[in-house]
Protein backbone atom coordinates (compact mmCIF):
# COMPACT_ATOMS: atom_id res chain seq x y z
CA UNK A 1 0.00 0.00 0.00
CA UNK A 2 1.39 3.60 -0.84
CA UNK A 3 0.69 6.39 0.69
CA UNK A 4 1.67 10.07 -0.52
CA UNK A 5 1.52 12.71 1.93
CA UNK A 6 1.28 16.30 1.32
CA UNK A 7 2.74 19.17 3.03
CA UNK A 8 5.32 16.22 4.32
CA UNK A 9 7.70 18.70 6.32
CA UNK A 10 3.67 20.62 8.12
CA UNK A 11 3.83 19.20 12.05
CA UNK A 12 0.78 16.87 10.73
CA UNK A 13 2.73 15.61 7.86
CA UNK A 14 6.00 15.10 10.31
CA UNK A 15 3.48 13.19 13.09
CA UNK A 16 2.75 11.04 10.35
CA UNK A 17 6.17 10.24 9.66
CA UNK A 18 6.71 9.43 12.98
CA UNK A 19 3.83 6.60 13.21
CA UNK A 20 4.97 5.56 9.49
CA UNK A 21 7.96 4.00 11.37
CA UNK A 22 5.35 1.45 13.36
CA UNK A 23 3.63 1.05 10.20
CA UNK A 24 5.96 -1.27 7.92
CA UNK A 25 3.58 -2.74 5.65
CA UNK A 26 2.83 0.85 4.14
CA UNK A 27 5.20 2.52 2.43
CA UNK A 28 5.13 6.36 2.39
CA UNK A 29 5.90 8.95 -0.02
CA UNK A 30 6.23 12.29 2.23
CA UNK A 31 6.19 15.60 -0.35
CA UNK A 32 6.95 19.14 0.85
CA UNK A 33 5.97 22.14 -1.72
CA UNK A 34 9.28 22.11 -2.50
CA UNK A 35 8.56 18.88 -3.98
CA UNK A 36 4.97 19.49 -4.63
CA UNK A 37 2.72 22.29 -5.44
CA UNK A 38 -0.23 21.06 -4.87
CA UNK A 39 -1.60 24.74 -7.01
CA UNK A 40 0.15 23.25 -9.96
CA UNK A 41 -2.01 20.55 -11.86
CA UNK A 42 1.02 19.25 -13.39
CA UNK A 43 3.04 18.97 -10.58
CA UNK A 44 0.46 17.33 -8.74
CA UNK A 45 -0.26 15.19 -12.42
CA UNK A 46 4.13 13.98 -12.13
CA UNK A 47 3.95 13.02 -8.49
CA UNK A 48 1.13 11.12 -8.92
CA UNK A 49 2.71 9.30 -12.07
CA UNK A 50 5.97 8.84 -10.39
CA UNK A 51 4.34 7.74 -6.80
CA UNK A 52 1.41 5.71 -7.77
CA UNK A 53 -0.32 6.44 -4.39
CA UNK A 54 -3.42 3.66 -3.18
CA UNK A 55 -4.23 7.07 -0.94
CA UNK A 56 -3.02 10.67 -0.67
CA UNK A 57 -3.06 12.69 2.51
CA UNK A 58 -3.56 16.37 2.07
CA UNK A 59 -1.67 17.97 5.09
CA UNK A 60 -0.62 21.12 2.85
CA UNK A 61 -2.67 23.81 3.63
CA UNK A 62 -2.80 27.55 3.73
CA UNK A 63 -3.00 27.98 7.79
CA UNK A 64 -2.08 31.27 8.74
CA UNK A 65 -5.34 32.33 9.83
CA UNK A 66 -4.83 36.18 10.64
CA UNK A 67 -2.76 36.34 7.43
CA UNK A 68 -5.35 34.59 4.83
CA UNK A 69 -7.82 38.25 5.98
CA UNK A 70 -5.59 39.99 3.47
CA UNK A 71 -3.74 37.19 1.35
CA UNK A 72 -7.32 35.90 0.39
CA UNK A 73 -5.73 34.80 -3.26
CA UNK A 74 -2.77 32.87 -1.73
CA UNK A 75 -5.45 31.04 0.57
CA UNK A 76 -8.01 30.20 -2.05
CA UNK A 77 -5.35 28.88 -4.53
CA UNK A 78 -3.86 26.14 -1.76
CA UNK A 79 -7.08 25.67 -0.13
CA UNK A 80 -9.21 25.22 -2.33
CA UNK A 81 -7.15 24.81 -6.48
CA UNK A 82 -4.86 22.55 -4.71
CA UNK A 83 -7.62 20.08 -2.96
CA UNK A 84 -8.54 20.79 -6.87
CA UNK A 85 -6.20 19.28 -8.32
CA UNK A 86 -5.09 16.75 -5.75
CA UNK A 87 -9.01 15.69 -6.03
CA UNK A 88 -8.97 15.34 -9.81
CA UNK A 89 -5.49 13.45 -9.57
CA UNK A 90 -6.92 10.79 -7.34
CA UNK A 91 -9.83 10.41 -9.36
CA UNK A 92 -7.71 9.54 -12.64
CA UNK A 93 -5.23 7.49 -10.88
CA UNK A 94 -8.24 5.97 -8.72
CA UNK A 95 -6.31 6.58 -5.47
CA UNK A 96 -8.54 7.74 -2.47
CA UNK A 97 -8.09 11.30 -0.87
CA UNK A 98 -7.82 12.07 2.65
CA UNK A 99 -8.25 15.49 3.44
CA UNK A 100 -7.79 17.60 6.77
CA UNK A 101 -9.97 20.30 6.88
CA UNK A 102 -10.89 22.48 10.06
CA UNK A 103 -13.84 23.65 13.04
CA UNK A 104 -13.40 26.84 11.55
CA UNK A 105 -15.74 25.58 8.48
CA UNK A 106 -18.35 26.71 11.67
CA UNK A 107 -19.37 29.73 12.68
CA UNK A 108 -19.04 29.21 16.33
CA UNK A 109 -22.79 29.58 17.52
CA UNK A 110 -23.57 26.63 18.62
CA UNK A 111 -24.03 25.50 22.26
CA UNK A 112 -23.63 21.69 21.76
CA UNK A 113 -20.48 19.78 19.76
CA UNK A 114 -21.00 20.24 16.02
CA UNK A 115 -21.34 16.84 14.12
CA UNK A 116 -20.70 16.21 10.70
CA UNK A 117 -23.85 16.71 9.46
CA UNK A 118 -23.98 20.72 10.83
CA UNK A 119 -24.40 22.85 8.32
CA UNK A 120 -21.28 24.88 7.93
CA UNK A 121 -21.04 29.02 7.92
CA UNK A 122 -17.44 30.17 7.88
CA UNK A 123 -16.68 33.68 9.41
CA UNK A 124 -12.93 33.73 8.20
CA UNK A 125 -11.53 33.83 4.99
CA UNK A 126 -9.61 30.44 6.12
CA UNK A 127 -12.50 28.78 7.28
CA UNK A 128 -14.39 29.61 3.71
CA UNK A 129 -11.31 28.51 1.36
CA UNK A 130 -11.25 25.48 3.55
CA UNK A 131 -15.24 24.71 2.84
CA UNK A 132 -14.57 25.28 -0.51
CA UNK A 133 -11.92 23.02 -1.07
CA UNK A 134 -14.05 20.33 0.42
CA UNK A 135 -17.02 21.14 -1.92
CA UNK A 136 -14.22 20.51 -4.97
CA UNK A 137 -13.51 17.27 -3.69
CA UNK A 138 -17.02 15.98 -3.26
CA UNK A 139 -17.85 17.23 -6.40
CA UNK A 140 -15.05 15.26 -8.20
CA UNK A 141 -14.75 12.74 -6.20
CA UNK A 142 -16.82 9.29 -4.76
CA UNK A 143 -13.72 7.83 -3.09
CA UNK A 144 -12.64 10.38 -0.33
CA UNK A 145 -12.60 11.15 3.31
CA UNK A 146 -12.74 14.51 4.64
CA UNK A 147 -11.34 14.88 8.13
CA UNK A 148 -11.74 18.02 10.01
CA UNK A 149 -10.09 18.78 13.52
CA UNK A 150 -9.44 21.89 15.91
CA UNK A 151 -6.52 23.46 17.80
CA UNK A 152 -3.69 21.28 16.36
CA UNK A 153 -0.39 20.88 18.25
CA UNK A 154 2.97 19.01 18.39
CA UNK A 155 6.20 19.12 19.26
CA UNK A 156 6.47 20.11 15.21
CA UNK A 157 6.17 23.31 13.74
CA UNK A 158 5.09 26.72 14.99
CA UNK A 159 1.47 26.28 16.94
CA UNK A 160 -0.11 27.73 20.51
CA UNK A 161 1.93 24.59 22.65
CA UNK A 162 5.47 25.78 21.61
CA UNK A 163 4.20 29.91 21.65
CA UNK A 164 2.77 29.59 24.87
CA UNK A 165 6.55 28.38 26.30
CA UNK A 166 8.45 30.54 24.50
CA UNK A 167 6.76 33.24 25.32
CA UNK A 168 6.61 32.37 28.76
CA UNK A 169 10.57 32.16 28.94
CA UNK A 170 10.47 35.55 27.42
CA UNK A 171 7.84 37.29 30.12
CA UNK A 172 6.68 37.92 33.37
CA UNK A 173 2.78 37.50 32.59
CA UNK A 174 0.65 36.25 29.89
CA UNK A 175 -2.83 37.13 28.99
CA UNK A 176 -4.75 34.78 27.47
CA UNK A 177 -8.53 34.63 25.85
CA UNK A 178 -10.88 32.33 28.12
CA UNK A 179 -14.00 32.73 25.96
CA UNK A 180 -13.54 31.11 23.19
CA UNK A 181 -14.19 27.10 23.99
CA UNK A 182 -12.70 24.23 21.33
CA UNK A 183 -10.76 21.14 21.60
CA UNK A 184 -6.87 20.65 21.48
CA UNK A 185 -5.36 18.07 19.03
CA UNK A 186 -2.25 16.20 19.69
CA UNK A 187 -1.18 16.03 16.10
CA UNK A 188 0.50 12.54 17.11
CA UNK A 189 -3.38 11.07 17.55
CA UNK A 190 -4.56 12.57 14.31
CA UNK A 191 -1.57 10.66 12.48
CA UNK A 192 -2.74 7.34 13.87
CA UNK A 193 -6.38 8.13 13.65
CA UNK A 194 -5.53 8.42 9.78
CA UNK A 195 -3.61 5.39 9.51
CA UNK A 196 -6.40 3.59 11.01
CA UNK A 197 -8.61 4.95 8.63
CA UNK A 198 -6.30 3.85 5.88
CA UNK A 199 -5.65 0.42 7.75
CA UNK A 200 -9.84 -0.31 7.72
CA UNK A 201 -11.91 -1.95 4.45
CA UNK A 202 -11.99 1.03 3.02
CA UNK A 203 -13.29 -0.06 -0.17
CA UNK A 204 -16.76 -0.05 1.56
CA UNK A 205 -18.88 2.92 0.28
CA UNK A 206 -20.43 3.48 3.77
CA UNK A 207 -17.33 4.17 5.25
CA UNK A 208 -16.18 7.16 3.06
CA UNK A 209 -17.33 10.34 2.97
CA UNK A 210 -16.57 13.20 6.52
CA UNK A 211 -15.60 12.86 9.81
CA UNK A 212 -14.67 14.85 12.98
CA UNK A 213 -11.27 14.40 15.16
CA UNK A 214 -9.71 16.25 17.88
CA UNK A 215 -9.12 14.78 21.35
CA UNK A 216 -11.83 14.64 24.49
CA UNK A 217 -13.13 16.98 26.43
CA UNK A 218 -13.00 20.64 26.03
CA UNK A 219 -11.11 23.73 27.43
CA UNK A 220 -10.72 27.71 26.62
CA UNK A 221 -7.27 28.75 25.36
CA UNK A 222 -6.43 30.01 28.93
CA UNK A 223 -7.41 26.43 30.31
CA UNK A 224 -5.19 25.31 27.78
CA UNK A 225 -1.99 27.28 28.37
CA UNK A 226 -2.45 26.99 32.32
CA UNK A 227 -2.32 23.18 31.88
CA UNK A 228 0.54 23.68 29.17
CA UNK A 229 2.55 25.36 31.87
CA UNK A 230 1.13 22.76 35.15
CA UNK A 231 3.08 19.90 33.03
CA UNK A 232 6.13 22.02 32.16
CA UNK A 233 6.41 23.57 35.73
CA UNK A 234 6.45 26.77 34.32
CA UNK A 235 5.59 29.82 36.72
CA UNK A 236 4.18 32.32 35.20
CA UNK A 237 1.44 34.94 36.11
CA UNK A 238 -1.43 33.82 33.39
CA UNK A 239 -4.48 36.16 33.40
CA UNK A 240 -7.64 35.25 31.54
CA UNK A 241 -8.91 37.83 28.92
CA UNK A 242 -11.97 38.48 27.12
CA UNK A 243 -11.88 37.56 22.98
CA UNK A 244 -12.73 41.41 22.85
CA UNK A 245 -9.78 42.35 24.68
CA UNK A 246 -7.27 40.86 22.14
CA UNK A 247 -9.14 41.65 18.69
CA UNK A 248 -7.80 40.19 15.62
CA UNK A 249 -8.35 40.35 11.46
CA UNK A 250 -10.14 37.29 11.68
CA UNK A 251 -13.04 36.09 13.30
CA UNK A 252 -12.42 32.81 15.53
CA UNK A 253 -15.10 30.16 16.41
CA UNK A 254 -16.48 31.33 20.19
CA UNK A 255 -17.45 27.32 20.12
CA UNK A 256 -15.84 24.91 18.40
CA UNK A 257 -16.12 21.55 20.08
CA UNK A 258 -16.54 18.72 17.41
CA UNK A 259 -18.65 15.28 18.20
CA UNK A 260 -16.43 12.63 17.58
CA UNK A 261 -18.85 9.63 17.48
CA UNK A 262 -18.90 8.63 13.82
CA UNK A 263 -15.32 8.24 13.76
CA UNK A 264 -14.88 6.84 16.87
CA UNK A 265 -17.99 4.61 15.86
CA UNK A 266 -17.27 3.44 12.30
CA UNK A 267 -13.47 2.81 12.77
CA UNK A 268 -13.44 1.63 16.59
CA UNK A 269 -10.48 4.63 17.26
CA UNK A 270 -9.90 5.29 21.04
CA UNK A 271 -9.13 8.85 21.43
CA UNK A 272 -7.61 9.92 24.54
CA UNK A 273 -8.60 12.89 26.20
CA UNK A 274 -7.19 16.66 25.86
CA UNK A 275 -4.78 16.54 29.16
CA UNK A 276 -4.14 13.17 28.63
CA UNK A 277 -2.60 13.86 25.11
CA UNK A 278 -0.17 16.52 26.76
CA UNK A 279 1.29 13.90 28.63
Amino acid sequence: MVILVTGGNGQLGQAIRKASKNNAEMTFFFADSDILDITNPENCESIFNEVKPDFCINCAAYTAVDKAESEEEKAYNINVIGAKNLAESCKKHNAILIHISTDFVFDGENNVPYTEEDIPNPKSVYGATKLQGEQEIQKILERYFIIRTSWVYSEFGNNFYKTMLRLASERDSLNVVNDQIGTPTNANCLAKAIIEVIKSNVESQKLLGIYNFSNEGFCSWYDFAKKIFEINNVKIELNPIPTSAYPTPAIRPKYSILDKSKIKKTFGIEIKSWEKALL
